[in-house]
């Protein structure tokens, strides 16, 4: 009867024993299906990421970028201008704003290009007054100044360099956010479409703001 009773034991103690191991397999090829599964899913992410970057923009993405950049570097160049020849607190404080919103839009939208291995316009494609440049590179771009624009702010100075700077860089912002809506409306690469529409809401701001300086308002 010791002997009976003994070995069911054991019988129940291999049986036990079978049906651990038989989970541990089953455990570990599921863990080895869960860690492929997390590669792949890694791995799809990643291809969306590139893909994002690299691939989901359109020539209208392009044109907007290599087009906003020259708009942007000449509105810090006028903006710059105002720091030691501008009468007025306030015109001086919206030229300061005016540089830290676009110099940083600036080297996002110069990545872009580089990613999408577009040509990035030079940091001075938009000095239209220096010697060599020529007027007609941008003459299609809206609220782009030529040459004799830019003469005249950086001769003026005082009142007369804020009414001057005022006026111009309505006409500038205006242009920036006529670009910004065809961007808007046919641009396929999101951070530039969201750019756009940043653009067109500040800088829609600033044109009020500064026909209010003007008078005009």
């Amino acid at each position: 009867m010791r002997n009976l009773t003994r070995h069911a034991a054991l019988t129940a103690t291999a049986v036990t024993a079978a049906l651990v191991l038989a989970a541990c397999g089953n455990d570990s090829g599921s863990n080895g299906s869960g860690s492929g599964s997390g590669h792949s899913s890694a791995s799809s992410a990643a291809g969306a990421e590139a893909d994002a970057t690299t691939g989901a923009h359109n020539a209208q993405d392009v044109s907007f970028a290599q087009g906003m950049i020259p708009h942007h570097q000449q509105a810090l160049q006028m903006a710059k201008l105002a720091a030691d020849r501008a009468s007025s607190a306030e015109v001086k404080d919206l030229a300061s704003r005016i540089e830290k919103a676009q110099d940083p839009e600036i080297k996002t939208m110069s990545g872009w290009l580089k990613s999408w291995g577009k040509d990035v316009p030079s940091s001075d494609s938009s000095m239209e007054s220096m010697p060599g440049m020529d007027d007609s590179a941008h003459s299609g771009m809206p609220g782009m100044m030529d040459s004799t624009h830019m003469d005249k702010l950086e001769k003026a100075s005082g009142k007369d360099f804020d009414t001057v700077f005022l006026t111009m860089m309505i006409d500038h912002h205006k242009g920036a956010v006529e670009m910004a809506t065809t961007e808007k409306n046919k641009g396929k690469y999101e951070p530039a479409t969201s750019m756009a529409d940043n653009i067109i809401t500040a800088q829609t701001a600033e044109i009020a703001e500064m026909n209010k300086l003007l008078g005009k308002s």
